[in-house]
């Protein structure tokens, strides 16, 4: 058994599908449109494999963006080195993202950044 996909909503389907296009190198699908639902999605796949769904709704605008609840936590990109998870955490300060953990070894033995994506997601980068 292997995870396939994750997915969010979201209220900007094009920011955040270029986010991970863009940040972590996603292959994005063709976006799926039901209009008599008034939905519409995009599947990003990774290097792994794994995907991720962003999708939108009309009728789904709420969001609790940088705060826990129960539900999805976060998502972690392995990038291989400190260095690399260093690295990336200055580029996304740089321009404008939310830094909400600096680069840090855990107690589960992760090197590990955190920041948030556009939409509020938590992102660890780690290695």
């Amino acid at each position: 058994m292997e995870l396939t996909h994750i997915a969010v909503w979201t209220n900007d389907l094009e920011r955040l599908r270029n986010f991970y296009v863009t940040w972590f190198h996603g292959k994005s699908k063709e976006k799926y449109v039901n209009p008599r639902k008034g939905f519409a999605s995009y599947f990003i796949t990774f290097e792994n494999g794994v995907a991720l769904e962003i999708m939108q709704r009309i009728d789904i605008t709420d969001s609790l963006p940088g705060r826990d609840y129960i539900g999805l936590s976060h998502f972690a990109f392995s990038l291989g080195t400190k260095e690399k998870v260093d690295e990336m955490i200055e580029r996304f300060r740089k321009v404008g993202y939310r830094i909400t953990g600096e680069p840090r070894m855990t107690g589960d033995g992760f090197y590990e950044g955190v920041f948030l994506d556009p939409d509020g997601n938590l992102i660890e980068v780690v290695a």
